[in-house]
């Protein structure tokens, strides 16, 4: 492949424009935030995001390099097809669950971050724990986007994949570090156009290529490999439900959406958005789809692209932009892989602010220094911006999958995090000891069960498993929901059991070592208490809210919403009663 000049020029363009939005929005926004207020700012966006900018910025969340790129690659991939192209569905089903049942209770409290109900209910240990799990969330899913980009860019102008990626990196993380979730949001809009734009003007080029087949045809039978819709056979049908509630479940509680959640103006304004967000990766999946099915169709020893085809030379996770480059004119090539390869970042930058903001908050601010000052905050922020940048770059050098990485990135958030919302949101009496429990079962279920992208073998075999060519054995049973379930239930009866043992008197007050259900003056159920009635965290009602809202503590204790809130906890009612 040959070096095109134009190619760079394109990439060189829309890359610019990128970083001249970013800082745009952040020269814009500079003096958001009341004094003292600066990082929440930066994390919530002064909890004044409207629809049209939320819209987009919350669809592009999602809609990246990982989504377009991930399902091109199933549709195309024989044997697969449409059939186990989930993301699309499993994302759309996940931000309309998250917009009927998790978007009021989250947005009407005035949370900051995803984890301050988790710390505010089972104290900052446990949210330290919750932590983990969710920063390796977004750090695989930020290296998913990053690999995509890096396959992109190498498409267009034959450079090394590994610099690509770094160069690419570096730009989200420039505008990310600038101007926090203000420049996010704001390039969001113009990365989502680009996606649109660019993937809908390369479509009907690619398509009427003299060496593609109709796709109507090859959907439904075998041409140049098995039809691009897809099959799901018998024995696969509990790993696609598996993999399925993974992504549909698994893909509600992260950061990065309820970022958007929380920026939002009012709780109402957060549901719509979700919904909104919904239809938009539906739509904007479907120049992924025929791209995809387009690949199958093609043959591509009639190409540029050589005698073997893509899947025979292990690039079928570059199926999107070898279409583009080999089926397209050049000039719609350049533009719509220079505008998709600079549109991809738009989930990147939205993972490393959210777990830059998790950290900041949850860990540096509440659990070690609850008296940092606002700039002090900012600036850790800003280093772990970097940071959190660096090391998603690094995991994307090593992806060998970008679907691989799209599920290891939900498995987590999934079995951890996602029984552990359900609880503190929805389950009354649940407390630390159940949490830590449920934590623990669900993370040794996941881990015994194996992972074939970590070529790590399982300790338990599970009916129905079998070898791969690597003869590493691969599950057929459902064990991540099961693992799930696991956590769930473990979270519920635990509580309830350590609950009845201390409060019945079986158990002595002393042995509560973690504060959980009867110790009142302990450090530990202080600093929950001081979650709750400090600017640490605030909790009053902001639905709806006035423009750039500053929250202060006076207004949190004149809101009945947030006592009735700190009542139904019962460590913290029997704090209020002392």
């Amino acid at each position: 492949m040959a070096f095109h000049a134009e190619g760079l020029v394109a990439i060189v363009v829309f890359y610019l424009a990128i970083l001249a939005v970013g800082i745009w929005a952040a020269w814009k926004t500079k003096n958001t935030g009341s004094e003292g207020d600066r990082s929440e700012a930066i994390i919530v966006g002064g909890r004044d995001i409207g629809l049209l900018v939320g819209g987009f910025t919350m669809t592009a969340t999602w809609v990246g390099g990982g989504y377009i790129n991930g399902t091109a690659e199933a549709v195309y991939v024989p044997g697969y097809g449409l059939a186990w192209a989930q993301a699309p569905i499993g994302y759309s089903l996940s931000l309309v669950l998250g917009g009927l049942f998790f978007a009021k209770p989250m947005r009407s409290k005035g949370y900051v971050t995803m984890l301050d109900p988790f710390q505010q209910l089972y104290g900052k240990r446990m949210g330290g724990l919750l932590f983990i799990p969710a920063l390796m969330g977004e750090m695989f899913w930020a290296a998913a986007i990053f690999s995509a980009l890096g396959a992109t860019i190498s498409v267009i102008i034959d450079i090394n994949v590994n610099i690509s990626v770094i160069i690419s990196a570096l730009i989200a993380t420039m505008y990310t570090l600038v101007g926090g979730l203000y420049s996010v949001a704001y390039t969001d809009v113009v990365q989502l156009f680009c996606i649109f734009l660019g993937l809908w003007i390369s479509v009907p080029f690619a398509m009427s290529h003299p060496a593609v087949t109709d796709i109507g045809l090859t959907a439904v039978h075998q041409v140049h490999q098995a039809p691009w819709l897809g099959s799901i056979n018998s024995l696969d049908i509990y790993t696609w439900l598996d993999n399925f509630l993974l992504l549909t479940l698994g893909g509600i509680p992260w950061q990065a959406y309820f970022q958007r959640v929380l920026s939002s103006s009012s709780a109402t304004y957060a549901q719509v958005l979700s919904f909104l967000a919904a239809f938009g990766c539906l739509v904007m999946a479907l120049p992924a789809v025929l791209i995809g099915a387009i690949g199958a169709s093609t043959a591509w020893n009639e190409t540029e692209y050589g005698v073997r085809d893509p899947m025979s030379n292990k690039e079928a996770d570059m199926i999107l932009p070898i279409v583009l480059q080999y089926l397209c004119p050049v000039y719609i090539s350049f533009f719509g892989l220079g505008a998709v390869s600079a549109a991809v970042m738009s989930s990147a930058d939205s993972s490393i602010l959210s777990a830059s903001s998790m950290f900041a908050r949850n860990i540096y601010q509440l659990s070690f220094r609850q008296n940092a000052s606002d700039r002090e905050i900012v600036w850790v922020m800003r280093i772990t911006v970097f940071l959190f940048g660096a090391s998603a770059t690094a995991m994307a050098l090593l992806a060998s999958s970008v679907y691989g990485l799209w599920y290891l990135s939900s498995d987590l958030v999934y079995i951890i995090i996602f029984p552990q919302l359900l609880c503190v949101l929805f389950i009354k009496g649940t407390n630390t000891y159940g949490a830590i429990a449920g934590y623990l079962f669900g993370l040794v279920l996941r881990i015994t069960g194996g992972e074939p992208y970590l070529y790590l073998q399982p300790l338990i075999y599970y009916p129905g498993c079998y070898p791969d060519e690597n003869n590493i054995y691969i599950q057929r049973f459902p064990f991540k929901t099961l693992a799930m379930l696991t956590s769930f239930f473990t979270n519920i009866i635990v509580s309830y059991l350590a609950k009845y043992l201390f409060e019945s008197g079986t158990l002595p007050p002393k042995l509560d070592f973690l504060d959980a259900v009867v110790a009142r003056y302990s450090r530990e159920h202080m600093d929950k208490a001081t979650l709750v009635k400090s600017d640490n965290i605030v909790l009053n009602e902001l639905a709806p809210v006035n423009p750039r809202h500053s929250l202060t503590l006076s207004s949190t204790f004149t809101n009945k919403e947030a006592f009735n809130y700190v009542d139904s906890s019962p460590e913290l009612s029997n704090t209020e009663d002392d």
